[in-house]
C-alpha cells in the first residue's frame, strides 16, 4: 500500500479487497463517528456492508449465468384462468424449493400458452433467491449447443453447463422434433442429475407422447422412467393465455371455458 492509500481508510479497505464502494464506506464511517461507535461496532456495520455488496454480486453473477431473461411478475399470473391446476403444489415447491434438496423433478404439462414457462421461471427466480445455481434455456436451444460440438470430449465438457447448476429448466419440450443423438444427449443430462439435482421440464405433451419428438431413440424408455421416477407433475388444462388477450384487444368476448 502506498502512504497516501494509508492514511484514508477507505483507500485501505479498498485495497484490501473491499468490494462495496468508496461512497458507501465513507457514509458508514461518517455514521460511526456521528453514533460515535465502538471499535467492534464499526467491524460489525462494515462486516454486514461488505456481506450485503458481495451477496448482490453474487446474485447479479448467478443471475447472468441463469439465463432466465424477463418473466411477468407471478402476481399477474391469474390462477382463476386454467380450469384446473394444483396451485397447492404449485406454491409449495415456491415456497419451500425442498425439491431442490431431495433431486426431486418438476414436470409442467399444457398446452401452449397456459403460463408453463412463466411457473417454472418463477422457480428459477426463488431458486436465485436462495442462493442456488440455475440454469434456464429451452431444450432445443440446449440440444442444439451441445450438438455442434463435434469430438466426445468437447461434448463432455459442454454438458457440465447442464448437469452442474443446482436447478435445470428446460422449457418447451415438444415444439420441435428431436432425433436419436439429441435424446441421447437429454437423456445423460437426465442420468447425471438423477436423485441429486432436479430438472424442470415444461410440455404439452404426456409422456406416452414424448414418442413423437425423439422418435423411436432406443433411450426414450429409460429417459421417461428415470425422469419421472421422483417427479412432482402440475398439468395445467387452459385455453391459451396469447388466445385470450388477443380476444380481449379485439374486443370479442372471450369463449367461455368448457367445464
Amino acid at each position: 500500500m502506498t502512504t497516501t492509500t494509508m492514511n484514508d481508510p477507505v483507500e485501505a479497505l479498498r485495497a484490501l479487497g473491499f468490494r462495496a464502494s468508496a461512497e458507501a464506506l465513507r457514509a458508514l464511517l461518517a455514521h460511526a463517528t456521528k453514533s460515535k461507535l465502538s471499535p467492534a461496532e464499526v467491524c460489525i456495520e462494515l462486516a454486514a456492508l461488505e456481506k450485503r455488496e458481495r451477496d448482490a454480486r453474487n446474485l447479479a453473477a448467478r443471475t447472468k449465468y441463469a439465463t432466465i431473461g424477463p418473466v411477468k411478475p407471478l402476481d399477474r399470473f391469474d390462477w382463476t384462468h386454467p380450469r384446473a391446476i394444483d396451485r397447492e403444489l404449485y406454491e409449495e415447491l415456491l415456497e419451500t424449493l425442498g425439491f431442490i434438496m431431495r433431486g426431486e423433478n418438476v414436470l409442467l404439462r399444457g398446452q401452449a400458452g397456459v403460463g408453463k414457462s412463466t411457473l417454472a421461471k418463477h422457480l428459477g427466480l426463488a431458486a436465485l433467491a436462495k442462493g442456488h445455481t440455475v440454469r434456464f434455456t429451452t431444450l432445443a436451444g440446449a440440444l442444439a449447443d451441445l450438438l455442434r460440438h463435434e469430438s466426445i470430449p468437447a461434448i463432455e465438457r459442454r454438458l457440465r453447463r447442464y448437469t452442474q447448476p443446482d436447478l435445470l429448466i428446460l422449457d418447451e419440450l415438444g415444439y420441435i422434433p428431436c432425433d436419436a443423438s439429441a435424446a441421447d444427449l437429454l437423456f445423460r443430462i437426465v442420468s447425471k442429475r438423477h436423485e441429486s439435482r432436479p430438472v424442470v421440464i415444461t410440455t404439452n405433451l404426456s409422456y406416452k407422447q414424448w414418442s413423437t419428438v425423439f422418435g423411436d431413440a432406443p433411450c426414450l424408455g429409460a429417459l421417461v422412467d428415470r425422469f419421472a421416477q421422483h417427479c412432482h407433475v402440475i398439468d395445467i388444462d387452459a385455453d391459451s393465455w396469447r388466445d385470450k388477450e388477443r380476444l380481449e384487444r379485439s374486443g370479442r368476448p372471450p369463449r367461455k371455458p368448457k367445464r
